[in-house]
């Protein structure tokens, strides 16, 4: 076992986060220097000797994404990452090959199939904003889908002061319809809806979504039985972006231009693309 090579050696860790940051990980999280080093060690002694993990990053950043996410309970953060690394081999496509520029998944972000609003909200959290209305279904795959969703999440989550604070999705319903519902076997949607929250360690803290076509009322209640009540305490739907703004739940100026913000969609698509000009 001694001789495996890792994907990233351990690390001396030097916290990044702003004091502001730092206290809400210590409030929210129970994240200090003594539980973070603590912990730290022991997910590396774990990985080291577990016969199940062949290959794994070492760095804090990235064991830091398990910690938060279960709020420095090592064991169920063992269990996260366990579930994270299964998820990367089944489920190969979203996670091989993370290229933005690879025509298909430059073309998808062009189209603002997704991307995160650059400016953070008053709680420091990125905002996701989701058009699945733009994705062709005659011209993308699912595992086109799925690989632009692994660009865009895997980035964020490099980010410690994302782990720390979590994200918002905005999403826009226009455009999508029956024929979506093809994409995926009912298997597959069930496993990505529990992987959504369950295995992808981010802290989902707001899902704002609009423009909801009827057609896809049945699907999306179905799918609310698969999510957690904390997390279905998180997620409002409106008739349209009037009535999101409306409500005040969402920042105005943190959207694009074409939602009600200053920004225009495509300045802030340029700009995360910068972000995510690497490989994975």
């Amino acid at each position: 076992m001694s001789n495996r090579k890792w994907v990233t050696q351990p690390d001396v860790y030097v916290c990044p986060l702003t004091k502001e940051a730092q206290e809400l990980a210590m409030f929210e999280l129970r994240e200090n220097d003594q539980t973070r080093d603590s912990a730290l060690e022991s997910m590396r002694d774990w990985i080291k000797q577990n016969p199940r993990i062949k290959n794994c990053r070492l760095d804090a950043r990235f064991l830091l994404r398990f910690l938060r996410f279960k709020k420095f309970s090592v064991e169920q953060a063992k269990e996260a990452l366990e579930r994270y690394i299964l998820l990367r081999q089944c489920f190969g496509v979203a996670f091989n090959c993370l290229d933005i520029t690879i025509p298909m998944m430059e073309e998808l972000t062009n189209l603002g199939y997704m991307f995160a609003c650059p400016k953070r909200d008053s709680q420091g959290r990125r905002v996701i904003v989701a058009r699945p209305g733009v994705f062709d279904l005659n011209k993308f795959t699912n595992g086109d889908m799925c690989r632009i969703h692994g660009i865009v999440y895997e980035t964020l989550m490099e980010d410690e002061e994302n782990q720390v604070r979590g994200f918002v999705h905005f999403a826009d319903g226009s455009g999508v319809g029956f024929a979506y519902l093809t994409l995926f076997t009912i298997r597959e949607a069930v496993r990505i809806v529990k992987n959504g929250e369950k295995t992808l360690p981010m802290r989902h803290k707001e899902v704002h979504g609009f423009n909801i076509h009827p057609s896809m009322k049945f699907a999306l209640d179905w799918g609310m039985t698969l999510i957690s009540d904390k997390i279905k305490s998180r997620v409002r739907l409106y008739s349209n972006i009037n009535e999101v703004l409306d409500a005040g739940h969402v920042e105005k100026h943190i959207l694009p231009k074409e939602y009600g913000g200053t920004m225009p969609m495509s300045e802030m698509i340029a700009a995360e693309k910068k972000r995510e000009q690497f490989r994975l």
